[in-house]
């Protein structure tokens, strides 16, 4: 609970300082292929923006009014950490996967809520966040122990 403590107090004046000046969203970042394989084999196919640098994560996927249900931004953070989001500036709900180094999915946060200030945490050391369009991991039956197949986890999709 104490390491929970310390790291919202470090994390929420990075949030309520977030990118002064920012009025809209970043311009498209580079894409990628993901896969999500289910636990019962099935392919679900994304088309991701990979937010690789601090100023893309920071930003990620704020003032954007929707998410297509076939894409989705993935921030990878290098090597497993503990991962907060936050929902400043971003008006469309998301759903927040949280993937492990070895692309298992650890933890799903579904629905959060837009412009919210509140953190949504990994709950454990991730290497990288995918966020998808609300209610894509309900409509498509993703669960935690699935497996994300891409080159960050070493698998190619």
């Amino acid at each position: 609970m104490r390491r929970r403590a310390l790291l919202l107090a470090t994390l929420l004046p990075m949030a309520a300082a977030a990118q002064p000046g920012v009025t809209e969203p970043q311009p498209r970042l580079p894409t990628e292929a993901l896969v999500i394989v289910t636990r019962d084999d099935r392919r679900l196919e994304f088309t991701v923006e990979m937010a690789l640098a601090p100023e893309q994560q920071t930003i990620g996927l704020m003032f954007r009014p929707e998410v297509k249900p076939d894409e989705g931004m993935l921030f990878d953070w290098g090597q497993p950490r503990e991962s907060a989001m936050w929902m400043r500036n971003t008006l469309a709900s998301l759903d927040m996967v949280f993937i492990a180094a070895d692309g298992r999915i650890h933890r799903i946060a579904e629905r959060t809520v837009p412009r919210s200030l509140a953190t949504v945490e990994s709950r454990g050391p991730v290497r990288a966040t995918l966020e998808l369009a609300a209610g894509t991991a309900e409509r498509l039956n993703i669960r935690v122990g699935d497996r994300v197949r891409h080159r960050l986890f070493g698998t190619a999709p």
